[in-house]
């Protein structure tokens, strides 16, 4: 189909969540507190690694960079969600819309690519103790996050340009508190199977195959921590694996429940829900998983307590 046949759509209209009116009030409170904690959390976790020289290390630089990609995941949807919940003004412009998806893809990609290399770096400080100054460089710490930005620049930047190549139908409501790209392709006109061939396998690339490379990891973890079966060697692996499992369950149980659910289970509600898990729950738990589990991070919080409270005024 050739560009200028293609119908030409100034905006487009979120309906939002499926709150009752008289409701509306406690959710905005609700989620405006929870975007709240989400900020404030992710950026003290970064400001306790930058500050604590103890904290520079392979672990807490890939923590340091899930953080802020975890605010920036949740600012790319929530302020919207929370302005469309205050003025009941619904409306997105198309260009912000199609910024919105891109962006949306870019952090969700990056999120995924980032929990990897943190099983990586646990997979090697576990398997391989004498050699993991060696294989988890600094250089190669820059390495996996630049690599990782960058397939999921493409990722996004793929499904932009195709969606951005669409011809949209006379209907530009969304049933969604954001521009889902799946929401967005079912409002189209023109033939989307291109769309959907790439979202099976930028799924694949983004999704599947990191969470495929955590079994892996944990796998070889789990031998190496039967291998040697002592409560010592039991209670170390926990220690060091026990915040990161619990944010790859979070992270990819939602998604899961989202996309490989039977149809029959993935009504437009259970898809809103489960969007607000990975969008809005997650990355508000990720900074109390990782500092109430994580005693490096709650020493470095006491150290930055102590020298607010006993410094000279």
């Amino acid at each position: 189909m050739r560009r200028e046949n293609q119908s030409t759509v100034s905006e487009f209209l979120l309906l939002g969540l499926p709150i009752p009116p008289v409701q509306q009030g406690f959710f905005f409170a609700l989620f405006l507190g929870m975007y709240l904690t989400t900020v404030l959390g992710n950026l003290l976790i970064i400001l306790l690694i930058r500050l604590d020289s103890h904290l520079h290390t392979p672990m807490y630089f890939f923590l340091s960079h899930l953080a802020f990609t975890d605010v920036s995941f949740s600012s790319v949807t929530v302020p919207k969600m929370l302005m469309n919940m205050h003025t009941k003004h619904k409306s997105i412009p198309y260009a912000g819309c199609i910024t919105q998806t891109y962006f949306f893809i870019f952090f969700a990609d990056l999120d995924s690519f980032l929990i990897t290399s943190m099983a990586y770096d646990r997979y090697v400080a576990i398997c391989h103790p004498l050699h993991y100054t060696t294989i988890m460089s600094q250089s190669i710490c820059v390495m996996l996050v630049a690599g990782s930005s960058l397939i999921a620049c493409a990722c996004a930047l793929l499904h932009t340009l195709l969606l951005a190549w669409l011809s949209f139908c006379a209907d530009h409501t969304v049933p969604h508190f954001f521009c889902d790209l799946a929401a967005l392709l079912k409002l189209s006109c023109s033939d989307t199977s291109l769309n959907q061939l790439l979202i099976f396998t930028a799924g694949l690339t983004a999704i599947m195959v990191p969470f495929l490379c955590i079994l892996v990891s944990y796998g070889h973890i789990g031998a190496t921590i039967l291998r040697v079966p002592s409560t010592q060697c039991i209670c170390k692996a926990l220690s060091t694996c026990g915040s990161h499992l619990s944010v790859v369950t979070l992270y990819y149980g939602a998604i899961i429940g989202l996309y490989f659910l039977p149809s029959s289970n993935n009504t437009n509600g259970n898809n809103i829900i489960a969007s607000l898990m990975y969008t809005v729950v997650t990355p508000m738990l990720n900074p109390f998983i990782y500092s109430l589990r994580n005693k490096d991070m709650k020493g470095a919080l006491r150290k930055l307590l102590n020298k607010k409270i006993y410094s000279p005024n």
